[in-house]
């Protein structure tokens, strides 16, 4: 019995290293929503405005690998299953993205902006330009632009 006790202690460990342990808990949680979802009860149809944003956070969880926190969005929303195009979702808001910007999502840039003293600019009726210049390097995965199509 403390063999096993101890097994399961080492396993849950190297799991929790791993960062496997959160993953699988993030995983049980999204088949849990889904099974308890009551696909009887219709969802409000989305606002473009809402459209818009659950777009801009999809793309900010998928960037950080937040994949099951990203499909339960997706499934509770009711948010289409295939991302809106970047360009298209760029120019819905009217945002000029330089060279850098597009290897990160758009909400980055958003917040860039306005971080940075943006605000008086965006006051101006000016589309405003976002810069990434300023953020870590890190996370630096696939661009939001090489997400596997569904």
């Amino acid at each position: 019995i403390l063999t096993n006790l101890f097994m399961v202690i080492v396993l849950r460990d190297t799991l929790e290293k791993r960062g496997a342990l959160g993953q699988i808990k993030a995983r049980i949680r999204a088949e849990v929503f889904n099974a308890l979802d009551d696909q009887s009860e219709p969802r409000p149809p989305l606002s473009r405005e809402n459209l818009l944003i659950n777009e801009l956070i999809r793309e900010y969880l998928e960037y950080n690998k937040y994949k099951y926190a990203a499909s339960v969005l997706t499934a509770e929303s009711g948010q289409p299953e295939v991302p809106l195009d970047r360009q298209f979702l760029a120019k819905e808001l009217n945002v000029v993205e330089d060279a850098n910007g597009k290897s990160v999502p758009l909400l980055y840039g958003i917040l860039s902006h306005f971080l940075h003293g943006g605000k008086e600019e965006s006051l101006q009726n000016t589309l405003p330009k976002v810069s990434f210049l300023n953020y870590p390097k890190q996370n630096l995965g696939k661009p939001p632009t090489d997400r596997n199509q569904k």
